[in-house]
């Protein structure tokens, strides 16, 4: 008699049924995880028992049994919060992990990542987020490693070039014969306010990241006897001479020290269109015979460099060269000086001057000889001192910068994702995390963004996927058939039971 069998059928049900509560309940209790999935249940119906009927043979079922319980990849909703180091995977991805020192991977939707006492980039259990190290222009490094901060400091930076862009009146008047026989390094103010007719001043850096003060001077060239560049200049309303110079105590230069020239970097000649102001031609002198850095015959043209810019060599550490370019709105097409016409290369004393001439090429931004006050339009230079950490940002591709109290933004990982070909075949290992298995197949990875992979969204959190509301429904739905297989039981029982009573 199949009065038994049912007894079966309505246990399979119970069984099934309390599987799926038990798969609901675990959704309700991680509405608010992050970067969890939810489950899903789906049934199955067992094989079916044969019996003998008047037309032939039919079948009974047997029951139920759980067919599979998959996982809702679908994306979760995103918190914003405070934390840059928060992230979140808007489409498809995973990030991956790592426990430390080891090489076994788990792939997790939960970023709330966090650098630890070590400098390791974690989530909360301490597993290490995986990506790419990136170089000085944030192209990847390498393959995947932990992502690790080993250093907390920005290294200083030496200045190699200097731009100063300054609007100089054209109503001024000369104020001395020279700027650098005014110079005199031995008096306790080197140059007097009464001397120059403008001046501007810049921060550099040495190769040890300490800050020095650059000032350039400029005052309208005079054609007084006292002027070194007399000689070589035609038109003295449309020509200025200027020095470049540092603190004398700074200036480590050995053939310097002691001399009334020490602090002078470089010097030379400003010269301007008379009718547009602005900046055609320039000369700049460095000090070649070491011997008499005090007599202008030992100033000879400076060396340009390979981007067309007169440079000088300081030392403001001692014994360590320092070449600094100087922008002044033009520059030399051809890398050298101009040795045609009357202005032919040579020292100061032979009365000629250095020039760009026919070479001059004039940039975006110019000095410039206008009818209004002297002012300093521009400057800027490159160099920079030591640098602390202060705070770290994740872009959207997942590159990580590093913000430094130096002022600079350096490139330091990119963080790194993975996919699966079947998302359904991960396994769950708990704490937000999952396992790679032979079903998923290998992670593939990649840059957010690319091949199929979602973007990072930072100071973001992914919630839960769980929809308490389809939830609950699940909830009376699992109940009601529950309560219904166990009627089945029941009344199976109770049939079994006027069976016994037969006997009476």
């Amino acid at each position: 008699m199949g009065i038994s069998s049912s007894l079966f059928s309505g246990i399979s049900g119970l069984a099934t049924q309390g599987n799926a509560m038990s798969v609901i309940g675990d959704n309700i209790a991680n509405v608010n995880t992050i970067g969890f999935k939810a489950s899903r249940t789906t049934f199955e119906d067992v094989l079916s028992q044969s019996v003998s009927t008047a037309s032939g043979t039919s079948q009974i079922g047997r029951g139920t049994a759980l067919s599979d319980i998959d996982t809702l990849f679908q994306q979760g909703s995103f918190e914003s919060t405070s934390n840059a180091t928060d992230l979140a995977i808007g489409g498809n991805g995973f990030f991956m992990v790592s426990p430390k020192s080891s090489d076994t991977n788990y792939f997790t939707r939960a970023g709330q990542f966090r650098f630890d006492a070590d400098g390791y980039f974690t989530n909360p259990a301490g597993y290490v987020a995986q990506g790419w190290r990136l170089d000085d222009r944030g192209n990847d490094t390498g393959t995947l490693v932990d992502i690790r901060l080993s250093d907390f400091t920005s290294p200083p930076e030496a200045t190699s070039n200097i731009t100063a862009i300054t609007n100089l009146n054209s109503d001024s008047s000369s104020n001395s014969a020279s700027l650098f026989s005014m110079w005199d390094a031995t008096a306790s103010q080197p140059i007097g306010d009464s001397a120059y007719g403008y001046q501007t001043a810049i921060r550099v850096y040495d190769s040890l990241g300490n800050p020095v003060n650059l000032t350039i001077y400029y005052d309208k060239l005079s054609n007084e006897t006292g002027s070194e560049y007399a000689a070589g200049v035609t038109d003295f309303d449309n020509t200025w001479e200027y020095i470049i110079t540092c603190d004398p105590e700074v200036d480590k230069r050995t053939a310097f020290a002691g001399s009334e020239a020490q602090g002078i970097l470089m010097r030379g000649t400003l010269t301007f269109d008379s009718a547009s102001g602005a900046l055609k031609d320039m000369s700049a002198y460095t000090c070649s015979a070491l011997s008499s850095v005090d007599s202008a015959a030992s100033w000879t043209p400076a060396e340009i460099s390979t981007d067309g810019y007169p440079q000088f060599t300081a030392q403001f550490v001692q014994g360590v060269d320092q070449e600094i370019q100087v922008h002044m709105g033009l520059r030399s097409s051809t890398a050298s000086w101009d040795a045609g016409g009357a202005a032919n290369v040579g020292a100061i004393a032979a009365g000629t001057l250095g020039s760009l001439h026919t070479s001059a090429e004039p940039q975006a931004m110019n000095t410039s000889q206008y009818a209004s006050s002297s002012t300093t339009i521009y400057q800027t230079q490159n160099g920079y001192g030591t640098g602390f950490l202060e705070n770290v940002s994740v872009d959207t591709d997942g590159i990580m910068v590093g913000h430094y109290s130096n002022g600079q933004i350096l490139y330091l990982y990119r963080v790194g994702l993975a996919k699966f070909n079947n998302e359904q075949a991960l396994s769950k290992v708990g704490g937000n995390l999952w396992a790679a298995t032979r079903g998923s197949g290998d992670p593939i990875t990649g840059h957010p963004g690319e091949n199929g992979l979602g973007k990072i969204a930072p100071n973001s959190l992914e919630q839960s996927n769980v929809d308490i509301a389809a939830e609950f429904v699940k909830m009376i739905t699992t109940e009601r058939g529950f309560q219904a297989n166990s009627r089945v039981i029941t009344t199976t029982d109770n049939m079994l039971q006027e069976l016994i009573n037969l006997k009476r």
